[in-house]
């Protein structure tokens, strides 16, 4: 391999692992002033279209009408392939209906981007390249720009469902206190979603869309089925599922959801401990590379350097 696809293949994983870097940075700032002025908000009573819950958004903007157009051409025409689809962008929490026809059209506008870089890459680079190790720079390009929409899309789901599964069990013990206290389960699920907001946005708007859908007539049942086919959760399943047999068999949905609630309790310190229990095996690697050398140095230093004076006077 030529010291030009070195080259570029180097630049490359520099400018990703940069973007990807101003893209945690930038989401942690955002996040942070969202926590912030939900705390200002939280006695406001701000209402479902506030908090951005509603599904028909418009997205706007040249650049986003631009890959509209793009995404319109691209994206899947059969009724399975986007019903897929939309149920992978409600897990990541994009409820709008043009994010299908975005995503693609932002897959394509990257291929084309990174391709361009790619060019100007070789045009730089003083020493000629063969024409297949440039094809190989092209597609290589091509596929970064058409692959990271999908990581993007990964990290948003795998971050979003791991709020929801952290807040799951603190939902539970409101649902549990609001059940208790007489309310209804639909009630309940209402105050929880209100309550939910400063400490876990993202379950709150899951929980407060499901209480729009009940309060809209839809039975409960069937947002029920809604909520755990938006999440994909096994533990979600599981609470819809306990949900609905407890409304079928006529049993204590106090009591039902009191015991859930200590399971998913147990299951979270339990995971906490799992977690815990990998750190020193993790450790390993890091302490092998950068502190076992280090320390090697420190201790061994001075002896080799003794001995190596020993045998040169010799």
């Amino acid at each position: 391999m030529r010291i030009e696809l070195w080259i570029f293949l180097t630049t490359f994983a520099a400018i990703f692992l940069f973007l990807l870097g101003a893209f945690f940075v930038i989401r942690a700032r955002r996040e942070h002033q969202d926590f912030l002025k939900r705390i200002e908000k939280a006695g406001e009573g701000e209402n479902f279209t506030e908090n951005g819950l509603q599904t028909q958004q418009s997205l706007r903007g040249p650049i986003f009408r631009f890959m509209e157009k793009i995404g319109g051409v691209l994206k899947p025409k059969k009724e399975d392939e986007i019903s897929n689809l939309r149920q992978l962008f409600l897990k990541a929490g994009l409820r709008n209906q043009n994010a299908p026809t975005v995503f693609f059209g932002a897959k394509a506008l990257l291929a084309i981007l990174f391709v361009i870089v790619a060019f100007l890459i070789k045009v730089s680079v003083p020493k000629p390249m063969t024409p297949l190790n440039f094809t190989i720079l092209l597609m290589v390009a091509a596929l970064l720009g058409l692959y990271l929409p999908n990581i993007w899309l990964k990290l948003r789901t795998i971050g979003r469902l791991e709020k929801i599964q952290l807040g799951l069990p603190d939902a539970l013990d409101l649902m549990v206190v609001c059940v208790e206290a007489g309310t209804g389960l639909d009630a309940a699920v209402a105050r929880v979603g209100e309550e939910m907001k400063i400490s876990n946005k993202t379950l709150s708007d899951e929980f407060r869309l499901l209480s729009l859908e009940l309060r809209a007539g839809k039975t409960r049942r069937d947002a029920l089925k809604n909520l755990a086919l938006r999440t994909g959760l096994e533990d979600v399943s599981n609470l819809v599922t306990l949900l609905i047999q407890t409304e079928k068999f006529g049993t204590s949905i106090a009591q039902a959801l009191r015991v859930h609630a200590d399971f998913m309790r147990t299951k979270r310190f339990q995971k906490a401990e799992e977690i815990a229990a990998k750190m020193p095996l993790k450790l390993i690697p890091f302490i092998v590379l950068f502190i076992f050398p280090a320390f090697l140095l420190v201790a061994a230093g001075p002896a080799i350097l003794a001995i190596v004076r020993v045998f040169s006077k010799n």
